[in-house]
């Protein structure tokens, strides 16, 4: 299974990017996807969960409103469309896949890096 994480960048607060997290190796509709990330000196974090079937969704409370999940299961990839970005969400972002809702995430992308400057 491998997990390619791309679309981080530069951007200035108040703007937007969308992360992608193209996925091989696996029945990629029969897994729950998700983002965390990690900043500087501080523990990873959950950002978001998409179902199998994308009807499912689940933000933590720092993103909601903010950032929306998607998945294409045609394309083997999700997304993270991140809108409104604060400097604190500044982070290495990763993206995760488990089997169902209840299992430990199983497989995790490189991550990419995302810099909000003020």
């Amino acid at each position: 299974v491998q997990l390619q994480a791309s679309g981080g960048g530069l951007v200035q607060a108040g703007g937007s990017l969308r992360l992608s997290c193209a996925a091989s190796g696996l029945l990629f509709s029969s897994y729950d996807l998700g983002w965390f990330r990690q900043a500087p000196g501080k523990e990873r974090e959950f950002v978001a969960r998409i179902s199998g079937s994308g009807r499912g969704t689940v933000y933590s409370d720092s993103v909601k409103g903010r950032f929306t999940i998607s998945r294409d299961n045609a394309k083997n990839t999700v997304y993270l469309q991140m809108n409104s970005l604060r400097p604190e969400d500044t982070a290495v972002y990763y993206c995760a896949a488990k089997y169902s809702a209840f299992s430990q995430y199983a497989h995790w992308g490189q991550g990419t890096l995302v810099t909000v400057s003020s």
